[in-house]
C-alpha cells in the first residue's frame, strides 16, 4: 500500500485543507444518514420476447405432451380455499370436517395440512396498449402481493403485449421483480393465451410442491398463436393453482368479442384449478385484492389422498370436495380443482 508522508515545510498548509475536505464527507454522510426513501435502479433494457415451442400438432383440444404434468398416482394434493358469505376466509377447520371423492368415490384422506408452506408463483403481467390507464395500479397491486410472501417463496415474471417475454427467472428477490415492471411501458395488442402457456412451461423448473400463477390483465386475447380450447386443456394438465385479476369494462362498453369474452375466459381457467379470478372495474382495488389473493394462498388446506383408483391410463378423473361444517356456522363455499390426469402408461 502507498504511504504518503507530510514534510515540515508543507504540512500547515494542507493539514487545514485535508481538515475541511473531511468536514465535507461526514457533513454529507450526515445528510445521507437522514434520508429514508431508496431510489429504485434503472431497470436494465427487457429480455427479447421468449420463444413460444410450436403449438401443439395434434388435433384441436387433444392433450400437449410437451406441457403435460401429470399427477403422482401415488398421492394427490388438493389445495382447498373455504371463505363465508362475506367471501372472508375461514381457518381452523380440522381433517375430519372434509370428505373427498374421485369420480363419485370416497377416497380417504392420508395427509392434511395448514401450514403456511412455501410456494412457487409465476406472475403473469399484462403491458398492453389498453393498459396505459391501468398499469401504475397494477404495479403497486404486485408490491401489496409480495407483502404477503414468506421468504422461502420464489417467482418469476412474465409480461405480455404482441408476444410473452420472461422478464425474471426464478427469485426470491423481490426487489428484483418489482425493479422489472416499474418501466415498462404498456404497448401493442394482447397475446394472453401464449403468456399463460409460457407461464405453465416455465412452472415445470418449480422447486417447491405447490405452485401457482397470478394473472393481471384487463381484458381477452386478441394476438396469440394458441386456441383457447388448447389452453384450457394444458391448464386442466398443469398442477397450477390460477388466480387471476380481471380490470374489465362495464358490459355494455366491452366493443370486441375478445374483450366480452375476457371475464368468462379467466374465470373458467382459474376455477378449474382450484383459484378465482376476480372481477373489478375500479383500479383502486387492486391492491386489496392482491392482497386477498396473496393471503388465500397462504392460508390454504392442502388435502392429500391416494387414489383407489391405480389405473395409469391417462384419463381425466374429477375430484369434489364436500365440507361438513360443525354446527352453528353459515354456508361456507369450497374452493378446490375440479380434477386431474392420471399418469399414462
Amino acid at each position: 500500500m502507498r504511504r504518503w508522508r507530510l514534510s515540515a515545510v508543507n504540512r500547515s498548509a494542507i493539514v487545514p485543507a485535508l481538515a475541511g475536505a473531511l468536514l465535507l464527507v461526514f457533513g454529507a454522510l450526515g445528510v445521507a444518514a437522514q434520508q429514508v426513501h431508496i431510489v429504485p435502479r434503472i431497470a436494465p433494457p427487457p429480455p427479447a420476447a421468449a420463444p413460444l415451442p410450436p403449438p401443439p400438432a395434434k388435433a384441436k383440444g387433444a392433450p400437449n405432451p410437451s406441457v403435460e404434468i401429470k399427477a403422482n398416482v401415488n398421492l394427490v394434493l388438493v389445495p382447498v380455499t373455504v371463505t363465508d358469505p362475506m367471501d372472508r376466509l375461514v381457518t381452523g377447520l380440522e381433517a375430519d370436517q372434509f370428505s373427498i371423492f374421485e369420480d363419485k368415490v370416497p377416497q380417504k384422506i392420508k395427509t392434511f395440512s395448514t401450514e403456511d408452506a412455501p410456494i412457487s408463483v409465476g406472475i403473469i403481467f399484462d403491458s398492453s396498449g389498453s393498459m396505459s390507464d391501468k398499469i401504475d395500479k397494477s404495479r403497486e397491486a404486485l408490491r401489496e402481493f409480495f407483502r404477503t410472501a414468506n421468504p422461502q417463496d420464489e417467482f418469476f415474471m412474465v409480461d405480455f403485449a404482441d408476444e410473452p417475454r420472461l422478464l425474471d427467472d426464478f427469485t426470491t428477490n423481490i426487489d428484483q421483480l418489482e425493479n422489472s415492471v416499474s418501466f415498462l411501458p404498456a404497448h401493442g395488442r394482447t397475446a394472453l393465451l401464449d403468456a399463460i402457456y409460457l407461464g405453465l412451461d416455465k412452472m415445470r423448473s418449480a422447486h417447491h410442491a405447490r405452485k401457482a400463477l397470478l394473472i393481471i390483465s384487463d381484458g381477452g386475447d386478441n394476438h396469440s398463436r394458441y386456441t383457447e380450447r388448447e389452453i384450457r386443456n394444458v391448464v386442466r394438465e398443469s398442477d397450477v393453482q390460477i388466480y387471476a385479476i380481471g380490470i374489465f369494462s362495464p358490459v355494455g362498453s366491452r366493443d370486441t368479442p375478445e374483450e366480452a369474452a375476457g371475464p368468462s375466459l379467466l374465470s373458467d381457467i382459474a376455477e378449474t384449478t382450484g383459484g378465482r379470478m376476480f372481477a373489478i372495474s375500479d383500479v383502486d382495488e387492486l391492491p386489496d385484492v392482491a392482497t386477498k389473493i396473496g393471503e388465500e394462498l397462504r392460508n390454504e388446506y392442502v388435502i392429500g389422498y391416494s387414489p383407489s383408483n391405480l389405473k395409469h391410463d391417462g384419463k381425466w378423473r374429477k375430484i369434489r370436495v364436500k365440507l361438513n361444517p360443525p354446527p352453528g356456522l353459515p354456508p361456507l363455499t369450497v374452493y378446490a380443482k375440479t380434477g386431474y390426469y392420471a399418469p399414462a402408461r
